[in-house]
């Protein structure tokens, strides 16, 4: 306990250098990020796929089937539940993010990217000599439809699954 009466421990277990508070081992974290890392691969070879051509804006870029967003959001709050529990405020804090995550990208975003679709059309009649003729275009994947999100989520959970499976499996042998 510190002079205010606050448990310290847990704060000093953070400070100090060792192999439960390393990165690598922060299973939430690994699966989010693996989430991401495997919803936006899905999008690269699915523009391969599709296109005949490489398209490296898919790694990073938003919109597209499946939602990384959703992948990853979902992936984290699922995760913290198997560590932490379900019953905590730490999931019940991911699981409302996750979910604002999700309804952002099917609302607000996705109806940005569709007003920007407009928008360029109306540029693009415009006459050459209009000032805004010449502007670049508004990036228009934006959001993501309700399937995208939904087999976003659903990704995000088999990988979380997944790796709560690899942990039990690591922590019986």
């Amino acid at each position: 306990m510190d002079e205010m009466g606050f448990d310290t421990s847990s704060q000093n277990a953070l400070a100090s250098p060792s192999s439960s508070s390393l990165v690598l081992t922060n299973y939430p974290l690994l699966s989010a990020l693996v989430a991401f890392a495997i919803a936006q691969s899905i999008k690269f070879f699915t523009s391969w796929y599709k296109e005949r051509r490489w398209d490296f804006k898919q790694l990073v870029g938003s919109g597209g089937m499946p939602s990384s967003h959703s992948a990853t959001v979902t992936a984290l709050a699922m995760s913290i539940g198997f560590q932490e529990g379900f019953g905590g405020s730490l999931f019940a804090t991911a699981l409302v993010l996750a979910c604002v995550v999700m309804y952002d990208a099917t609302g607000v975003r996705l109806h940005a990217g569709r007003q920007a679709e407009v928008l360029n059309q109306i540029v693009y009649e415009l006459p050459a000599e209009h000032p805004l003729a010449e502007s670049r275009p508004l990036r228009e994947l934006l959001g993501h439809t309700p399937p995208q999100v939904i087999i976003g989520c659903l990704l995000g959970i088999v990988t979380a699954v997944i790796g709560h499976l690899i942990i039990l499996a690591a922590s019986q042998s």
